[in-house]
């Protein structure tokens, strides 16, 4: 039991306590911030804009840029769709008197949106690692080797991850329902990787992210089935 946890949590003693108690605070808010996108609460957005503004912080200092970046497009889909979301329940008078979100599902006008955002994430975060080395050496170019034969998996994983995770939040902003099936995928790579990354508290929030984005999913079909009979009844 000692060896399993110190696998897990040894990394932590060379880490600031600050650091420590950012992360832990990141999780709770970012696991609070999904169990309310479950519910449709607009709260969503506030509580999570905590936990990717904490994130956006400590991964800056732990130099992981591409991380770092995808709390970044957190931060401000977050404060779109804390718009969008309230636009929503505002102007909506039949959900308005029931107090929900209207939800919907992805639309033919959406895969050309999804497409590129993902085509320009992966270009974006691949030129990050590219230039890595550079960042690393202080933003110098003396004695850096540069090159794609560079990369590790876990940069290729990040890529994937990333391109996923942004997807599903500009669709969680426009309210689809399947942006829960891409937080399914993107959250269970993302347990591993992290756990790789030595970052053990964030590796077991994507643990239960995955449990939660699976109930949130059915959650939301249910929801959706009964707005559906509303308008139509």
């Amino acid at each position: 039991m000692a060896e399993l946890f110190g696998w897990l949590f040894g990394q932590y003693t060379d880490y600031p306590a600050l650091f420590i108690v950012l992360e832990f605070v990141a999780v709770i808010f970012g696991v609070a911030s999904v169990l309310l996108a479950r519910k449709l609460s607009v709260w969503v957005f506030p509580i999570g804009l905590v936990s990717t503004a904490i994130f956006v912080y400590l991964l800056w200092k732990w130099q992981l840029f591409g991380d770092m970046f995808i709390n970044a497009y957190y931060t401000i889909m977050g404060i779109y769709g804390w718009f969008n979301w309230t636009k929503n329940k505002d102007n909506d008078q039949a959900n308005a008197q029931q107090g929900d979100i209207s939800i919907e599902h992805i639309q033919a006008s959406d895969i050309p949106v999804m497409a590129l955002l993902s085509t320009a994430t992966i270009v974006f975060v691949a030129l990050v690692y590219y230039f890595r080395p550079i960042i690393n050496n202080g933003f110098s170019f003396d004695g850096v080797v540069l090159g794609v034969h560079l990369f590790t998996w876990v940069d290729y994983t990040d890529m994937l991850t990333t391109a996923l995770f942004l997807i599903a939040m500009w669709l969680m902003a426009s309210r689809k329902i399947e942006h829960w099936l891409l937080w399914i995928v993107a959250d269970a790579i993302s347990v591993p990787l992290y756990f790789y990354k030595g970052l053990t508290f964030t590796a077991l929030q994507y643990v239960v992210f995955t449990l939660i984005a699976i109930w949130a999913y059915y959650e939301w079909q249910r929801r959706y089935r009964i707005q559906s009979h509303a308008v139509y009844a």
